[in-house]
């Protein structure tokens, strides 16, 4: 029997059947996604990079100034005129004529607390030993550990006493980080 030659050359290692792509072999994405929007040799952002996002500025802000049951045509122009602003210091907007709100005045503390928050979580949460779960960087705690054992009243003062090279900051990001990031699947019964 003759066989013909394979007309395909064996897949590239990145596209073997069973393996998904690492985050090294996905270099590139981010330039493939702005040259097909039209952004060639854009510089693709840093995920969470909260001074170019305003959304914590406009929650905290709504919520400060207790306008949560502000029209939606005037909530719509605040964040209209709030995603005009140039990356940087906030200043007051106004969405409607003769009103305005001060987002330095109302944000300006939410943005800082949520710029510190991104830095330590970016910084000391990462893919944990079982499974890819979050953990606490050198520790192989998972956030989820973390906030359980600081819900039966542990302190964070116990945790930097048990680990030592770790800062605290690092067990308070993965307390915020798991109470935002439930576990997959089934909640736990409450007895």
């Amino acid at each position: 029997m003759n066989y013909a030659p394979n007309p395909r050359p064996d897949p590239p290692r990145d596209r073997l059947p069973g393996r998904r792509l690492g985050r090294n072999d996905r270099e590139g994405f981010a330039d493939r996604r702005a040259r097909s929007r039209g952004r060639a040799g854009a510089v693709p952002r840093r995920r969470g990079a909260l001074p170019a996002d305003p959304r914590v500025a406009f929650f905290h802000a709504l919520k400060a100034a207790d306008l949560a049951d502000l029209a939606l045509r005037h909530k719509r122009a605040l964040w209209e005129q709030l995603t005009t602003l140039k990356p940087g210091p906030l200043q007051a907007v106004e969405f409607a004529p003769g009103a305005t709100l001060d987002f330095e005045r109302l944000a300006a503390g939410a943005l800082g607390y949520a710029e510190r928050y991104r830095e330590a979580r970016d910084r000391h949460i990462a893919p944990g030993p079982d499974g890819g779960a979050p953990a606490v960087a050198g520790t192989g705690l998972t956030v989820h550990a973390v906030l359980a054992r600081l819900e039966a009243g542990a302190a964070l003062e116990d945790f930097t006493a048990e680990y030592p090279g770790v800062p605290p900051r690092a067990f308070a990001a993965a307390q915020i980080y798991a109470a935002t990031h439930p576990p997959r699947g089934r909640p736990r019964r409450v007895s």
